[in-house]
């Protein structure tokens, strides 16, 4: 429907003004019409300020290929770090920190921080060599270390980070329903 006085009526109307009914003019004051481009414009333009505003406070957590990457960082730490003891034939040892979230290179002093939302266990030796081993996975000069395992964890999926203990050799396990 039209509200307008010069919309055609389907008849012709007689020369000389045209009278226009009351009610057309309550109709189209009523706002019968619809909404106009601007109202539109306005509703969308507040959209997209609330979803602005409320997309950054949505929770994103750590994904299952990024869980991944952080075990292959951290295997990539301390192959370094064994790498490091043979080539210049002396004990290294890698930090790990499970309050702290974080794993310290050795030999190169690089850290490896965690996200919250990661589960982080570490279960290392109590000794090596007879000293005591104080949150440490060592590496000696023959490629040989103590061992540990370095566990990282989110929603039941995860990775293990081992260290054999024997031949000091670095493997990645994933565990959980993968």
């Amino acid at each position: 429907m039209r509200c307008a006085p010069w919309a055609p009526t389907g008849r012709r109307a007689a020369r000389g003004p045209r009278p226009i009914s009351r009610r057309r003019r309550t109709r189209c004051a009523r706002g019968d019409a619809g909404f106009t481009l601007i109202e539109m414009v306005c509703v969308i333009a507040m959209v997209a300020l609330l979803a602005a505003i409320l997309v950054p406070r949505v929770p994103r957590g750590t994904s299952q290929p990024r869980l991944e990457a952080y075990a292959l960082e951290a295997a990539a730490l301390l192959k370094a770090d064994r790498t490091a003891a043979i080539r210049h034939r002396r004990h290294v040892a890698a930090q790990v920190d499970a309050t702290g979230r974080t794993v310290i290179s050795g030999s190169s002093g690089r850290i490896l921080r965690l996200p919250e939302d990661v589960a982080f266990e570490a279960l290392l030796p109590q000794t090596c060599e007879g000293r005591p081993a104080l949150s440490t996975i060592s590496f000696f000069s023959s490629g040989m270390s103590c061992g540990g395992v370095i566990r990282l964890m989110r929603f039941g999926n995860g990775f293990d980070v081992r260290v054999n203990w024997l031949t000091g050799g670095i493997d990645i396990v994933a565990r959980g329903g993968r």
